[in-house]
């Protein structure tokens, strides 16, 4: 288990700004830590009133931008960690696979990778051009000062891989699965290069002041358990492996992953993040109780009424059962048209909770 290169306190000593840390160390802490996936996005009127002059990208090459969203969400919410506000693409571009965003359609990527000769064409050693989320994690944890945990984040090889295979999301990966199963030595090779760029990658992010690196694998779910074994495990867990040798935990999360829990808790990550499609004690055990979760609340739960919301928030807390390396969180992101007075006051009711 390694130990976060921020965390100086002594163990008995419970201060706030360790709180998240903690938990994702499975160590004691004084209540139970919460954040949210995408807590700074459309739902929030300040940051819509931002996006008005700007787009997505322009927000996360401007680190000014990338931190005022960033503070901005984490302050109005009164969670305990704040995570950087960026997009999982922004590796493509430096290493040759440039992407936009069509209105109703999503990132798309005009030149995808598709055979050997495309993989061999990919840079590996460009990834310094991602400073910019560097600059803005500078500015937020400069900002809050150690109160708060500071996450910086990237895709999973093989999440990033059907994006660059798809050319943009997908309903069946049928593409990635090809060039998958047919061409295994492109396949590893393309996999291999997308680990070299995200460890320097997180190299930045952790130098400029990450707390911890949240590893999302957005698209694993795709895979049965045989294929996620033996095509994408192995550079999930040297991108994990690589991250903690720089001294923070990792977070590992996927959507739809029930029955790959087991496998990618075996990638060594402290925490492993759960969706809502299980109950949290049920994730917990086939994660096993030597790693830490996050989850898991329905994010569209947080369109019901309050009464509704507390009880379902307090079925997660009760479910952890008190068990140190708990991180309260939503199965995925806020959802645009989400009632940010909900938000807080799932907020409230996990920092308020007592059994």
């Amino acid at each position: 288990m390694v130990s976060s290169r921020k965390e100086t306190a002594p163990a008995d000593n419970l201060l706030e700004g360790s709180r998240f840390i903690r938990a994702c160390l499975r160590r004691p802490v004084d209540r139970t830590p919460v954040w949210f996936l995408r807590q700074a996005g459309r739902y929030m009127q300040e940051y819509r009133d931002v996006r008005k002059h700007h787009t997505l990208v322009e927000i996360c090459r401007q680190p000014e931008l990338a931190a005022e969203v960033t503070i901005t969400a984490a302050e109005k919410l009164g969670v305990d960690a704040a995570i950087i506000f960026a997009d999982l693409l922004l590796p493509l571009e430096p290493m040759g696979l440039p992407f936009e965003f069509e209105a109703g359609e999503g990132p798309v990527v005009h030149h995808p990778v598709r055979t050997a000769e495309d993989v061999a064409a990919l840079h590996t050693d460009r990834a310094d051009q991602l400073d910019y989320v560097a600059r803005a994690i500078e500015k937020v944890a400069a900002h809050f000062g150690g109160r708060l945990g500071i996450i910086g984040f990237c895709g999973a090889p093989y999440t990033l891989a059907s994006y660059m295979i798809e050319g943009g999301g997908s309903r069946n990966y049928i593409y990635t699965k090809q060039l998958m199963y047919g061409d295994t030595i492109a396949w590893s090779r393309l996999l291999d290069k997308i680990v070299v760029v995200l460890t320097e990658y997180c190299r930045l992010q952790v130098d400029a002041g990450a707390d911890v690196i949240q590893i999302f694998d957005s698209w694993a779910g795709s895979l049965s358990f045989s294929d996620y074994r033996d095509y994408a495990l192995e550079a999930a867990t040297r991108l994990v492996r690589a991250v903690q040798s720089m001294g923070v935990p990792v977070i590992y999360f996927g959507v739809e992953t029930t029955g790959l829990l087991p496998i990618m808790s075996s990638t060594g990550a402290e925490v492993i993040g759960l969706d809502w499609r299980q109950a949290l004690d049920d994730g917990w055990r086939a994660v096993g109780h030597t790693r830490a979760v996050q989850g898991n609340l329905d994010p569209i739960t947080l369109f019901a009424p309050l009464e509704i919301i507390e009880r379902r928030v307090k079925e997660i807390l009760r479910a952890a059962k008190g068990r140190p390396g708990h991180i309260f969180n939503l199965g995925h992101g806020i959802v645009p048209g989400t009632p940010v007075e909900n938000v807080q006051a799932v907020v409230k009711m996990v920092h308020e909770y007592r059994e």
